[in-house]
């Protein structure tokens, strides 16, 4: 039974008639609620910043952040999952699992989270192993949905971390790096894709941007890593490399071209004045950091 003690559950004391209030009243005490989100992120963040630094390790020895959730949680979990592939030039460092499967990224399945074994199935279906991280999204602390992933990831060595919007919480006391933020009751009673979602968005945004910057898919603030997939993303790579070189339009466009549009190889290939080819060895010895390719004294 859902324990309606907890915060996510409980009644906002603002809003008891908010039905009563007019639009431009709402909008405000949403505004001024999710406010108060950013303050409850702030002080997790050095919660956030261990697990972030679990991320780079695991991403550095060749394993994969999945990411489970049932409902609102498990979607902000593929989301962000999926949009690091044209941010970061992912592939397969992020994925996701949530319960009643892929359908339910479009169609509710909420009764799919009462099962404790679903997500072991669904983590055995993508080949989860002792490498990979799992990241239990959570905003009551206790779905068993992602409980049950937690328990499955430690009986076969993985680590774990959970987001979770109470404190306190049986999924933070069970994973290994846990990070519980008081988000509060929603304006909603109990509509967690709320204040809920807006927290655990940020954190997402947070660790998913901090794991790239710190195993080289960042060059200074710019995405050297996009996936220029479409013709508005091979211009922004054009400038990127324009930034990030001191180069004329021309010259970037062409270092881009002989690198097959990667902007870090286009980078080190014109500040070095050297060859694709170079460039990408150069990159490659460096661990994928640019900044180290071309040896900025500010590493």
């Amino acid at each position: 039974m859902p324990d309606l003690n907890i915060g996510t559950e409980q009644r906002n004391s603002r809003t008891e008639d908010l039905d009563l209030l007019s639009a431009a009243e709402i909008l405000r005490i949403m505004n001024e609620e999710d406010s108060n989100v950013i303050a409850a992120v702030r002080k997790a963040l050095p919660q956030i910043e261990k697990v972030a630094a679990v991320m780079i390790r695991v991403l550095r020895q060749n394993g994969r952040i999945v990411y489970a959730g049932a409902g609102t949680s498990g979607r902000l979990g593929i989301l962000d999952a999926v949009e690091c592939g044209p941010t970061f030039g992912c592939t397969t460092e992020f994925t996701g699992v949530i319960a009643g499967g892929p359908d339910a990224v479009f169609r509710a399945a909420e009764g799919a989270e009462d099962s404790e074994t679903a997500c072991a199935e669904d983590l055995k279906a993508i080949g989860f192993c002792s490498r990979d991280l799992l990241i239990g999204i959570s905003a009551s602390g206790r779905t068993p949905y992602v409980l049950g992933g937690i328990r499955y990831a430690h009986g076969i060595g993985a680590e774990t971390a959970c987001i979770c919007c109470n404190t306190a919480t049986q999924i933070g006391a069970e994973a290994d790096h846990p990070i519980e933020v008081c988000a509060g009751p929603e304006i909603l009673t109990g509509s967690t894709r709320l204040k809920s979602g807006t927290c655990q968005k940020i954190i997402l945004n947070m660790l998913s941007t901090v794991s790239m910057i710190g195993t080289g898919r960042v060059y200074r603030n710019l995405m050297i890593n996009v996936r220029p997939a479409n013709a508005k993303l091979i211009e922004r790579c054009r400038h990127i490399v324009m930034e990030a070189a001191g180069c004329n339009y021309e010259t970037a466009d062409e270092a881009l071209k002989q690198t097959d549009n990667a902007c870090g190889e286009a980078i080190v290939m014109i500040l070095l004045k050297t060859d694709a080819a170079s460039a990408r060895r150069k990159i490659r010895e460096a661990d994928g950091s640019v900044r180290k390719a071309i040896g900025d004294g500010k590493i």
